[in-house]
């Protein structure tokens, strides 16, 4: 699942819009709409995003960030608990991260030379397809 936005737009506003469009696949059965956990760094880290987490049941694999835990501690009592932090989960984000390299290694993704934003994300699509059949073609024997 890919979402355009503008290119000087940052990608934290979309958590929650990624979110509703993303599907767990199952063995058998219709996709899951609601992960166990989700990960992501600091940017993400915004009260809005982690309400909405919380109101979903999903487990949050956010760090959160200094100015905000300064904030939490100043208030004392009433500015609740620390959020929880699982680093063996926040570990696996590198997932992300390494594909994101490996897509931006395709020179037209990583310059933008596309004009309509179509036309990238037909890029994003041929280049994801492109690192899927040859990771395919390593794991089969």
């Amino acid at each position: 699942m890919l979402i355009l936005t503008e290119g000087q737009a940052a990608d934290s506003p979309q958590f929650i819009t990624a979110l509703k469009k993303m599907r767990v696949r199952r063995p058998i059965g219709r996709p899951r709409t609601r992960p166990d956990a989700v990960a992501g760094d600091k940017a993400y880290s915004s009260c809005g995003n982690r309400s909405y987490l919380r109101k979903r049941h999903i487990k949050a694999v956010i760090p959160e960030k200094r100015d905000q835990a300064a904030n939490r501690k100043k208030k004392g009592r009433q500015g609740g608990r620390p959020v929880s932090h699982d680093a063996g989960l926040y570990k696996e984000r590198n997932t992300v991260e390494r594909l994101i390299n490996r897509l931006k290694a395709w020179r037209g993704i990583a310059t933008r030379y596309d004009k309509t934003p179509e036309s990238y994300l037909a890029g994003l699509h041929l280049r994801g397809a492109m690192i899927w059949i040859k990771d395919l073609t390593r794991t089969t024997p």
